[in-house]
């Protein structure tokens, strides 16, 4: 089990990953995005990620309380079916891959898990969910290129992929230098070949 960076706060997010191979295709789909817009702030392929909850900045602790009921949804919770599916952007600042497939169920398991954060008496943001993936932001000055590369990924399609684990990504700290960068602070298989069975009553003990 990865231990959480050794800082009072951490900043945190819940997420589906897609697998190398599907990441591995939508990076071979970028290439000429990559080479015509070099100066976007393109994010890191193993960075990649679904955000089903977004917590922001919170104490290590309060983080750490949500391991057992996260553990225990996942356990409960199947597999879904997605595929990554063209692209867009959000306010002309950032570029995002579309999500396809189970959405419904999507949406019912990023309900399940803020439930768990709320039974947590964990304060998160409570943003809609929109599912995508993020591939980069636009520079200040740069108002153009994001657009440009949305409409250059207009009918990729991928591959379907199952979705194998639950994440708990924790990223440096707030004053590190360089970019941000990711890593798990758990993750948990989710149930394959059955559908979900009632989860576990919240235990939000660290």
């Amino acid at each position: 089990m990865t231990e959480p960076p050794q800082t009072a706060t951490q900043h945190a997010f819940i997420a589906l990953a897609p697998p190398d191979d599907a990441k591995n295709e939508l990076a071979h789909a970028l290439s000429p995005a990559y080479a015509a817009y070099p100066n976007l702030r393109w994010n890191r392929i193993e960075d990649w990620h679904i955000t089903l909850a977004f917590l922001g900045e919170l104490p290590v602790q309060a983080i750490e309380r949500l391991r057992s009921p996260l553990a225990d949804l996942a356990a409960s919770r199947p597999s879904l079916e997605l595929a990554l599916l063209g692209g867009g952007h959000f306010d002309e600042r950032v570029l995002w891959s579309g999500v396809a497939g189970d959405l419904d169920q999507l949406h019912e398991l990023s309900e399940a898990v803020r439930a768990r954060i709320r039974d947590c008496d964990v304060a998160f943001a409570e943003r809609p969910l929109r599912p995508h993936l993020t591939l980069a932001r636009a520079r200040r000055y740069d108002n153009a290129s994001v657009t440009s590369a949305a409409a250059g990924l207009d009918g990729v399609s991928g591959r379907p992929w199952q979705t194998a684990r639950l994440h708990l990504v924790g990223s440096t700290a707030s004053g590190h230098p360089g970019p941000r960068r990711y890593q798990d602070i758990d993750a948990w298989t989710l149930v394959t070949g059955q559908r979900h069975r009632p989860a576990t009553v919240t235990d939000c003990t660290a």
